[in-house]
């Protein structure tokens, strides 16, 4: 599913315009990036939360030649499922 197809579903499913329902989205987007930039833990109840961790440094390898190289530290977004989102999907 695409962000239209989303916003679509979105519209029907509450009874919503197409233009609500992606102002709608677009604000949590919007809030959602905002929270985890600050490092803030989003969490919805049922559905799941998304966080921030750090990977840290580390040596992989060139696929093609073989040769070592050197993986920056970076800070990765995780989503971890909810029992009700979970359970749904088993």
């Amino acid at each position: 599913m695409n962000k239209a197809q989303l916003i679509d579903a979105i519209a029907a499913e509450a009874n919503l315009t197409k233009a609500d329902a992606k102002r709608a989205l677009d604000a949590f987007i919007s809030t959602t990036t905002g929270a985890l930039k600050k490092g803030d833990r989003v969490a919805l109840v049922g559905f799941g939360s998304f966080s921030v961790t750090e990977r840290g440094a580390r040596t992989g390898r060139n696929p093609q030649t073989g040769a070592e190289i050197k993986i920056a530290a970076k800070k990765v977004v995780k989503f971890k499922a909810g029992s009700e989102l979970a359970d749904a999907v088993k």
